[in-house]
């Protein structure tokens, strides 16, 4: 059975509006910036409202209200988080037009080399072309964060009972989605690689 390209433009899609309605969600729950706003203007303030947590701190010292979420005590939280650097916040401390232009260029050349794997890859390894549609759209969710903001927003927080060293790095929907494709295309290519050739 073959997965045709509706199907892989459409978990694209999926992932990418996943990842947007749920960084809509982060920003208005989890912080003040929307507070009072209502229909479009909410919708405009999400896309336009900037360091909404505090970091630096605001010149005029007008600090942002942030409302973390006690998912699960000790161990799931939701808070928001602006992350300017990849994953761990590696780069986040580059200078800001240097670091933008760096991610946005990483960010074009990956989904360039993620386009030529799709088109290389067999409409039968379906597991492959589905793990590199949310590869994609992981991938090009974070790259609207960067287009719109210089930075992505993050909101999951995983911990365990806030002892030192026991955080995982707070991440989006668009990391989870990218590292489910990449494990799922390492999990097809060791199948792949067991399955004897005719």
């Amino acid at each position: 059975m073959k997965v045709s390209h509706r199907f892989v433009l459409l978990v694209i899609v999926a992932v990418l509006a996943a990842d947007q309605v749920t960084k809509y969600l982060a920003v208005s729950r989890l912080t003040d910036a929307l507070d009072g706003r209502e229909g479009l203007a909410r919708v405009t303030g999400f896309v336009t409202e900037q360091n909404l947590d505090n970091r630096p701190p605001p010149e005029d010292g007008s600090y942002r209200v942030l409302r973390p979420y006690r998912f699960i005590e000790d161990y799931w939280h939701f808070r928001y988080v602006e992350n300017p650097g990849a994953a761990w916040g590696i780069f986040g401390d580059m200078p800001e037009g240097v670091r933008r232009l760096f991610f946005l260029v990483v960010s074009l050349v990956a989904m360039g080399f993620i386009f030529v794997m799709y088109r290389r890859t067999p409409m039968e390894q379906r597991l492959a072309r589905v793990s590199l549609a949310l590869v994609t759209g992981g991938a090009l969710g974070n790259f609207v964060d960067r287009l719109l903001r210089g930075y992505v927003i993050d909101f999951i927080d995983w911990h365990w009972r806030n002892q030192p060293g026991m955080r995982w790095p707070t991440f989006n929907v668009a990391d989870v989605a990218i590292s489910v494709g990449v494990a799922l295309l390492l999990l097809d290519s060791l199948r792949t690689a067991k399955t004897p050739n005719p």
